[in-house]
């Protein structure tokens, strides 16, 4: 049997959202998935939540929703944060990104994460 957990996007407007939504659908009230996105990358391989022995689909509702706020001004609002706690040597990568999300450009927040989606869990994410 495949286990549903579903993603309101209406109550996605930052990643921290992301992480409260996600956390409450798979392992219900004040449930975690992940913190970061290292972490949630993990967690999608199984074993932190979801069936160890079953598949399982997350379904996003209103995804456009989310997919608006998690832009590029969330986006720059992450990469600042980073920005402040990465190591130095890291510095000039994410400063660059940093202005790309300034200027609407690159990836977003949503990207990132449709892109751990489909890396570790391949078929697994359903937009609606």
């Amino acid at each position: 049997m495949t286990a549903t957990y579903v993603l309101d996007g209406t109550r996605i407007t930052t990643l921290d959202d992301f992480w409260r939504v996600i956390g409450e659908a798979v392992n219900g009230p004040g449930g975690c998935f992940g913190q970061n996105l290292d972490a949630f990358a993990d967690c999608l391989g199984g074993g932190s939540g979801t069936p160890d022995d079953g598949d399982y689909v997350v379904e996003w509702r209103d995804h456009q929703v989310s997919r608006r706020h998690l832009g590029h001004p969330e986006t720059a609002r992450r990469l600042e944060i980073r920005l402040s706690r990465c190591h130095p040597a890291n510095r000039p990568a994410v400063a660059a990104e940093l202005a790309a999300a300034r200027e609407g450009r690159g990836p977003t927040v949503f990207d990132w994460l449709l892109a751990i989606f489909e890396e570790r869990a391949p078929g697994v994410l359903r937009l609606r």
